[in-house]
């Protein structure tokens, strides 16, 4: 655990760098930059001992930003659901920008996504595979750029990066199982790619925090680039009946080719730079349910 560091988290009222800059700030001084577009975020951070920082990454600019923390876990993103020159610019140009103005940093993580893989089949993803043309393409094309111009601009400058691809991650603060157990709960049935089963290593927050923070101190030249997830492989189809289990909902597939392809990573490298997880996937489902639907979840479910 770092301790003692003054450390810039950006994005930092998403469901990924909240819970870390929480984490961290009970021990460090941490800064949470983001838009504070919702009422309550800013108050959200400082309850969490956070110094809010107002920034937006596309439009603000850097002059009101400190360049002397000593390390920067950047989350802040344009998810690319509207114009495609934004999501370029917010995702690659500005990340690179902000990647230099924080230069004196020990540990910068820039946070990429599985979904910059092609998909390969039944096999998981490692981190030499090639990119593909997912279904967000305007976003994972986007972090495809902006890992290039980060690893450029930290070998320039001789600051020790660490590219992380986010692959699946879930807890309290949200992610694809509760987004896949929203739907089971609404009746709507989930799309899932056609080639069975769609498999998924899901992170769950105690340890993707754990790891998140493990990716600063870690961050080296060459820069690392590493698939971020959980440990442990299990299809969504068996994740979503063992949810169903805890909440008495049976789920609906609809297999199509419209559905995003599995993120099946490789964790061989992982576990050797940044370590394993802790939380199994059945604890980390019950826990999350237990955090978002308390009121539905049943104390003996029946284990497939």
């Amino acid at each position: 655990m770092l301790d003692g560091q003054k450390i810039l988290i950006t994005g930092a009222t998403g469901k990924i760098a909240f819970p870390i800059a929480r984490a961290l700030a009970k021990r460090n001084e941490v800064w949470g930059a983001a838009r504070f577009s919702k009422q309550g975020d800013r108050d959200k951070l400082a309850a969490a001992g956070v110094t809010p920082l107002q920034l937006d990454i596309f439009n603000g600019s850097l002059a009101g930003v400190p360049d002397d923390f000593t390390h920067v876990f950047h989350a802040a993103v344009d998810p690319g659901t509207g114009d495609w020159r934004r999501c370029v610019e917010t995702n690659a140009d500005r990340s690179g920008k902000l990647l230099y103005h924080c230069r004196k940093a020990r540990g910068f993580v820039y946070c990429s996504t599985g979904s910059i893989y092609k998909y390969q089949g039944q096999r998981p993803l490692t981190e030499a595979d090639g990119p593909g043309v997912p279904q967000r393409a305007n976003y994972s094309f986007s972090k495809i750029a902006g890992e290039a111009l980060c690893t450029w601009i930290a070998e320039q400058f001789r600051i020790p990066l660490t590219i992380i691809r986010i692959c699946s991650t879930y807890g309290p603060e949200g992610g694809a199982p509760a987004d896949r157990l929203e739907m089971m709960l609404q009746g709507r049935p989930i799309p899932l790619h056609p080639e069975k089963p769609n498999n998924y290593n899901p992170i769950y927050e105690d340890d993707y925090v754990e790891l998140g923070i493990r990716a600063m101190e870690v961050a080296a030249l060459p820069p690392i680039v590493v698939n971020w997830s959980g440990s442990e492989t299990v299809s969504a189809e068996d994740y979503c009946a063992y949810m169903g289990e805890l909440v008495g909902v049976r789920p609906q597939f609809e297999y199509t080719t419209a559905a995003h392809t599995p993120l099946w990573p490789d964790v061989t490298y992982m576990h050797e730079i940044l370590g394993r997880t802790r939380v199994h996937w059945r604890d980390g489902l019950r826990r999350m349910i237990e955090a978002r639907h308390p009121e539905l979840l049943r104390s003996n479910p029946k284990h497939t």
